[in-house]
């Protein structure tokens, strides 16, 4: 006797329906700023990545409807289109909080604790991985790799830097954002909401008093290894292979007196 595929659970595999379009008052809005985004490009397909990020601003992740927005303005397929926004992980493709959460569980932060950041938020929040709250304020997610090995172990909001971090500062952390209290990243600029971020990340100013000027530059830790080169360091440190006490480093002369006797 044969069964049909509907009673074996096997999908058909039926086509989705054409992408809706925008309400016309966002479209026409949309328009305005991708054309500023366009005209920095001598080849318009270059806008796309940009571009991805103005839409992704419009409803916090990257819809059918942001995608046949962004191949319609660039004269490209939505494959192409979508090829792009699943290859990149910056782009949401699903509906996700005000606040992405990212915990770097790349070698460093994770021997440094950031598994165990991971797990805790994991617990305290009630969510797994790329979920999000109830209140649809926080999305957790692991992230490969920050680019700060040098404050291991990092957690990132909406691309802001919180460096060392412990399960006690980052469940602080993640309280206090539920709770719309004031937030400070370590470095970087002042958080805002992850649609803003997107905005931010499509080219277009951060209009926020004091928002630029208050980026600084890099920190203490990522500039040891520049002033090594320029010997701007203070004296090595070593450790003596007997009795482990810290000794500052003998000048090179009297290393070599030494090893003459």
């Amino acid at each position: 006797m044969t069964t049909s595929p509907s009673e074996r659970g096997v999908s058909l595999g039926m086509p989705e329906l054409p992408a809706p379009d925008y309400p016309d008052d966002v479209r026409t809005r949309l328009e305005r700023d991708a054309r500023e985004i366009v005209a920095r490009y001598p080849d318009s397909r270059s806008a796309l990545l940009p571009l991805l990020h103005l839409v992704q601003s419009e409803e916090g992740y990257v819809t059918r409807a942001g995608m046949r927005f962004c191949a319609e303005v660039l004269g490209l397929t939505t494959a192409e289109v979508t090829a792009v926004a699943t290859f990149y992980t910056m782009y949401r493709r699903k509906p996700s909080g005000d606040y992405q959460v990212g915990v770097c569980t790349n070698t460093l932060c994770a021997v440094m604790g950031g598994d165990a950041i991971f797990e805790a938020l994991q617990e305290h929040l009630g969510v797994g991985n790329g979920e999000t709250t109830d209140d649809g304020k926080v999305t957790l997610e692991h992230i490969e790799c920050n680019a700060a090995c040098d404050y291991a172990p990092v957690v990132m909001v909406n691309w802001e830097f919180f460096d060392n971090q412990t399960p006690a500062t980052v469940k602080r952390l993640v309280d206090d954002l539920r709770a719309d209290r004031a937030v400070t990243p370590t470095r970087g600029a002042p958080l805002c909401t992850f649609k803003e971020t997107a905005r931010i990340l499509a080219g277009f100013p951060d209009e926020r008093e004091g928002a630029t000027e208050s980026g600084g530059s890099a920190g203490p830790a990522s500039l040891v290894g520049l002033r090594l080169a320029k010997g701007e360091a203070a004296p090595a440190r070593v450790v003596h292979p007997r009795d482990g006490g810290p000794q500052d480093a003998a000048p090179q002369d009297a290393v070599g007196e030494e090893g003459e006797g």
